[in-house]
């Protein structure tokens, strides 16, 4: 029980389980057993509900208070953050390797529904490469007000997700529930902020 306890506890284990399914979308990418929109819609899925479970963490925590798992999730959002910008990275690979030309990505940039995209990956850049103990010290309170910043990422990528996809009802579902718990987080932080005063 104690190793299987470690197992799940292990960074290393948690890093193998986020990252084997992007091993297998680029071998099936690869190996064209994906087509170009089967890997686009796939990787574009794990990268915003990666992000939804790192952001819905602090409301579960105010929702379950006395469970355990929330916490252990509090300790590990970091590795869900940069998770979903992995998939964010690889999603846009798969576009830019598609397209193979600068004139007609830039010519596509111009729409609401990719430039959306594009900036939210500019802003998933700065939180990923920031979400590191060195980064904390050296930014300080900085550091918070920067990765804030992800719910302004969060509402581009619903809007990119909504606007881009066949079938927007999935993502509008998704920005719902998301949209919910923080609306609860929202509420509970004030309720407990009346009660303390």
């Amino acid at each position: 029980m104690k190793v299987l306890t470690n197992i799940l506890n292990s960074k290393y284990f948690l890093w193998l389980l986020l990252g084997l399914p992007a091993v297998g979308l680029i071998n099936a990418w690869r190996a064209e057993e994906l087509f170009y929109g089967e890997v686009i819609h796939i990787t574009g899925e794990f990268s915003t509900r990666l992000l939804m479970l790192a952001m819905a963490i602090t409301p579960l925590r105010l929702m379950f208070s006395k469970a355990r798992w929330p916490n252990w999730l509090l300790h590990r959002r970091r590795y869900l953050g940069v998770a979903s910008f992995g998939y964010a990275l690889l999603h846009t690979w798969v576009y830019l390797d598609r397209k193979a030309s600068l004139a007609l990505i830039v010519e596509e940039a111009a729409d609401f529904a990719m430039w959306t995209g594009w900036v939210a990956f500019l802003i998933f850049i700065v939180l990923a490469t920031t979400s590191n103990d060195a980064s904390v010290r050296a930014l300080r309170r900085t550091w918070k007000k920067i990765h804030r910043w992800v719910y302004v990422a969060a509402l581009l990528v619903f809007a990119h997700w909504i606007f881009v996809a066949f079938d927007f009802i999935p993502g509008l579902i998704h920005f719902a529930i998301l949209l919910c718990l923080e609306i609860y987080r929202l509420w509970k932080r004030g309720k407990l902020k009346r009660h303390a005063t």
